[in-house]
């Protein structure tokens, strides 16, 4: 019975499998990870870190494969821009893909650039149907492309487009389904943007196609009174652990990553933000069981 479960879960996420709980790897953890080899179930690199021919960076990566499973987060992809999409990166992107073995890669819902010109911010795109079939069409060549499933992942924003024509997680639903592609759910970005623009985030999170959600992020903001920001530098917030339990309640066990990338802690503090999602993932399986 228990293999029939898991693999109606694994159906449920397109076939992808359950990693557990993972962390970001960071460089000023790399001394602590390789001498200790503490018990983390997987990490996520960010890919265009590890871009490149040689040198120290291919030399960690292959130190960090020789014990753990890597999964890989992208952040220059810009599925939304009016750009031609860039196939001299995601030639590159491929060949580490290849090296890495990660079983999807992701990135995220937006825009970071036009006309050549890359910002270096990840930008929301409008919400309107003209707006699914553009990132659709491109997410679908990149999947094709790349030979592995894409997951995209809803970002924090802060401001919104007169011309949205439906509600975000009715636009990031309407583009994965026609991409035929996964969601990375970033449950803060989801807290953060319902704060900032004054929605309801249990009805994002109840909103999205839930077989779909391949990966969760997880991760700390700073509170500015009018409007969050989207850090990753503190502690997940209780609001935002309330909202992964409801996640979880629609998915079951899904890979979950803890997001910590500025004022890094001490490696055991990390681990232990990881721990408290295990505990909540193993408390909510005993409930959906019950």
């Amino acid at each position: 019975m228990a293999n029939l479960e898991r693999a109606n879960l694994e159906r449920m996420r397109l076939g992808l499998p359950d990693l557990g709980v993972g962390v970001g790897l960071r460089i000023p953890h790399y001394r602590h990870i390789f001498e200790h080899r503490p018990r983390v179930d997987w990490f996520e690199i960010i890919s265009e870190n590890f871009m490149v021919d040689g040198g120290m960076p291919i030399a960690n990566l292959e130190r960090a494969l020789a014990s753990y499973r890597l999964v890989q987060h992208g952040v220059s992809l810009s599925i939304g821009s009016a750009d031609p999409l860039d196939f001299d990166y995601l030639r590159r992107l491929k060949a580490l893909l290849r090296k890495v073995g990660s079983p999807w890669v992701s990135d995220h819902l937006c825009w970071s650039g036009a006309h050549g010109v890359h910002l270096h911010d990840l930008l929301p795109l409008p919400y309107t149907d003209e707006a699914v079939r553009h990132v659709a069409a491109r997410a679908r060549a990149v999947q094709d492309f790349l030979e592995v499933r894409l997951a995209l992942e809803n970002v924090s924003s802060y401001l919104t487009f007169t011309s949205s024509r439906m509600s975000e997680w009715a636009f990031l639903s309407a583009v994965v389904e026609e991409a035929d592609c996964g969601i990375l759910l970033d449950v803060n970005n989801v807290y953060v943007s319902s704060h900032n623009h004054g929605f309801d985030p249990a009805a994002y999170i109840d909103g999205v196609p839930h077989h779909r959600i391949v990966q969760i992020h997880l991760a700390g903001h700073a509170d500015q009174g009018k409007y969050i920001l989207d850090t990753h530098s503190d502690h997940v917030a209780d609001p935002v652990w309330a909202l992964y339990r409801r996640a979880l309640g629609h998915t079951g066990d899904v890979s979950t990553l803890i997001e910590w990338d500025d004022d890094l802690p001490a490696f055991e503090v990390l681990a232990a933000e990881a721990e408290k999602a295990r505990a909540i993932r193993e408390e909510v399986a005993r409930a959906r069981a019950a």
